[in-house]
């Protein structure tokens, strides 16, 4: 029996609706890439700052390559918080706005960069606390970027 005798309009029809759907959902695609993710958080130690010895209750200033200026801890690069997803990479080869999917830690977005971020195979993620950062440790991992 031909259904396309019976119901001449529903093939064509669902064929429609199926194209309707997938323009509507933007059909990104994702690059997979092996990288060396490690991770961070707002402590000292990860971002490398220290109290100012005088206005210690205040200023927080930088020790590392920026010692001794003013420093806006737990603000990233891009200018804002930094919170569970937010993605430090070289914006030389994923500007700010990236998304990602990383295996182990989920969807992020490259929002900061890091002084030994450097390159295309490496990623540095934020946590909440030192010890959760400690915990996810260097991982070589299978990150999914989006590509549109």
């Amino acid at each position: 029996m031909n259904h396309q005798k019976l119901y001449p309009h529903s093939i064509s029809s669902l064929l429609s609706v199926c194209a309707a759907l997938v323009a509507l959902s933007g059909c990104a695609t994702y690059e997979t890439r092996e990288m060396l993710v490690t991770a961070y958080s707002s402590d000292q130690y990860s971002t490398n700052w220290e109290r100012h010895p005088i206005f210690f209750w205040k200023t927080v200033i930088a020790s590392g390559p920026r010692k001794g200026k003013p420093k806006n801890v737990g603000i990233t690069s891009s200018g804002v918080k930094a919170r569970h997803g937010t993605i430090a990479a070289d914006t030389k080869y994923y500007p700010y706005g990236t998304v990602m999917i990383i295996p182990g830690y989920g969807k992020g977005v490259v929002e900061d960069i890091g002084g030994a971020i450097k390159g295309p195979n490496r990623l540095d993620l934020y946590y909440s606390t030192r010890k959760k950062a400690l915990k996810w440790g260097k991982q070589t991992v299978n990150v999914k970027i989006k590509r549109d």
